[in-house]
């Protein structure tokens, strides 16, 4: 059902001549002090695009988690986001993600912030 989500949003708010489909491997390891405690690898394909002065992206994919002495398990996770100058030096972005755990409850994350530049 999120498979389908994801692809009707994507056709839905999508222009044809400046659609731009990608690969995103990213990796986050989690440490407290130096000791290794998790690492999360997200396997995504995607899609980005913009509309106006609006830039925004959907991926999703396979996401490994490996953490310390414990066998890696994957599930299925993806995020959109997005972006806006608001002025010239003024950036706004957002960003909702999931994963999806088997025999577990769904984890969700939000992302929001502002960049200047000088």
């Amino acid at each position: 059902m999120k498979k389908i989500t994801l692809a009707l949003a994507a056709t839905l708010f999508s222009s044809p001549v400046l659609a731009g489909p990608y690969v995103n491997v990213e990796t986050n390891a989690d440490y407290t002090g130096s000791d290794y405690t998790s690492r999360a690898t997200d396997l995504h394909v995607g899609y980005e695009n913009t509309i106006g002065d609006l830039a925004y992206y959907l991926q999703g994919g396979k996401t490994i988690n490996a953490a310390d002495g414990v066998d890696a398990e994957s599930n299925f996770s993806g995020k959109t986001g997005a972006s806006f100058a608001a002025t010239e030096k003024l950036g706004l972005y957002g960003e909702v993600s999931f994963s999806q755990v088997e025999d577990a409850d769904n984890t969700y994350g939000t992302k929001l912030g502002a960049k200047y530049s000088f």
